[in-house]
């Protein structure tokens, strides 16, 4: 059996079997940058990274290409509020370019940490106006468009199977329930290009045939896809809370512009948890990376723990369980570093991972295996070389870690420790009389994902 998907647009699992082999071309909504990511938004791109590691697992050229949303992006995701990018200028006294440049380089140094790959194409949205007023254009050639006070809006009853993905029951949908009435025609018609506001001027804005004004939020997903990828193309990503209004949408557009839905699977990822709340910037408090590491917690730990449930399942956040994922990271760093060199992988053991995560991404089980395997009784070298062909999907950069090694005396190494495992056990008062004592004796210590790194004051 070959690799089984589960597409959203279907809602099966179907036999995955590339459009243009060996290449496959994956689209996955990246982040609109007004302010840091939060760990649930980075589940979603751990989720996308296996996705593409199994591809090339399977032998596979993927084409991946990732959207930076940095303008046009309203506050209620419904063609009304705020500008995030205008919101996230007053917040931090920035202007709108500033704070796009400084988010987008916090996001890849987000995934970098996390030890996700880089797309092989980043585009944004700013780069590509042209290509989203050509699009609209199209689209309005087809007789989809209509205008109002504010905008050029798209006419979702001109489409019969409008809301498919999603499931939409439109005749259900009160009005003002998703989104303002205003001009529209109908509840679920949506901006393709707004019109500036005569009463202020915005710091991100362009001319076009219909006024000056910015792209909705949607078309530039619809344009910069067909532009890198073509109009149908294998896999569409991102997560679950896309599918009733994004991605519906992007198909619409694309539907309307070029008759296709755009990609052959849609595949979505499922909300992060805490306490069984969905975790939301809207909330004001969420957590970050680098919040994990100010905790002494190693990104890749976070890695692992996502590993530990399906994407299409929501996963519930705790420190407890956190910590966990980090002692079973560092316990399979510590024994396969033990290994040594690597020698021929074991072809029973790749077969048996091959089908778990040609299963639909399956990585809880294919967790069970990789441990199931390093308890074994295979050689050393067999298990190192296994692991390592593991490690191709799993992406916990097993092969790079090596135990800090220096001339620090155990005394001081163990008080070091002691520290560490207070801020894991969130004992903070503990954690600072110990680094004291560590300033007293003459060292200093830095918390880094690997661990504590003490360095000598003399």
């Amino acid at each position: 059996m070959g690799l089984q998907l589960y597409d959203t647009y279907s809602r099966q699992l179907r036999e995955f079997q590339p459009l243009n082999p060996p290449t496959v071309g994956l689209y996955t909504c990246g982040p609109t940058v007004y302010d840091y990511a939060h760990i649930g938004n980075l589940r979603t791109y751990i989720f996308e990274d296996i996705l593409r590691r199994v591809l090339e697992f399977n032998g596979y050229n993927v084409l991946h290409v990732t959207n930076i949303t940095d303008v046009g992006h309203l506050t209620s995701d419904a063609d009304e509020g705020e500008d995030k990018m205008e919101k996230g200028s007053k917040r931090t006294g920035k202007t709108a370019w500033e704070i796009a440049e400084l988010y987008t380089q916090a996001f890849k140094a987000d995934l970098e940490r996390l030890n996700v790959l880089e797309p092989k194409v980043w585009c944004r949205a700013t780069d590509h106006i042209q290509e989203q007023i050509e699009f609209i254009q199209g689209i309005e050639a087809q007789g989809f468009t209509y205008r109002t006070a504010d905008g050029i809006y798209f006419d979702t009853s001109r489409l019969s199977d409008y809301g498919f993905l999603a499931r939409l029951d439109i005749e259900g949908l009160q009005a003002g329930a998703r989104v303002a009435m205003a001009e529209k025609r109908n509840l679920t018609d949506f901006a393709l290009w707004k019109f500036s506001p005569t009463d202020q001027t915005r710091q991100m804005e362009w001319d076009s045939l219909w006024g000056r004004g910015f792209p909705g939020w949607h078309i530039e997903c619809s344009a910069m896809s067909a532009k890198y990828l073509g109009t149908f193309f294998d896999i569409h990503c991102g997560g679950e809370d896309h599918i009733p209004v994004h991605h519906t949408n992007e198909i619409a557009q694309t539907q309307a512009c070029h008759g296709t839905h755009l990609a052959n699977f849609w595949m979505h990822g499922y909300f992060l948890q805490l306490d069984d709340a969905k975790m939301a910037k809207s909330s004001g408090e969420f957590l970050t990376i680098q919040r994990l590491v100010d905790r002494g917690y190693d990104p890749l730990a976070y890695r692992y723990f996502c590993l530990n449930a399906s994407y299409r399942a929501k996963l519930n956040f705790t420190w407890q369980s956190l910590d966990g994922a980090g002692t079973a990271l560092n316990r399979l760093r510590t024994i396969s570093h033990g290994w040594g060199e690597a020698g021929i992988p074991d072809d029973s053991y790749i077969q048996r991972f091959t089908s778990h995560v040609n299963n639909d991404l399956n990585m809880p089980q294919t967790l069970a295996l990789t441990w199931e395997m390093v308890k074994g009784d295979l050689p050393d070298d067999t298990k190192k070389a296994t692991l390592t062909e593991f490690d191709k999907v799993l992406g916990l950069q097993l092969a790079d870690w090596s135990p800090i090694t220096d001339t620090i005396p155990e005394e001081i190494m163990a008080l070091a420790q002691q520290r560490h495992q207070a801020r894991l056990e969130k004992r903070w008062q503990d954690a600072d009389q110990l680094r004291d004592q560590l300033m007293a004796a003459g060292y200093s210590v830095k918390d880094t994902p690997e661990g504590p790194q003490v360095n000598s004051n003399e």
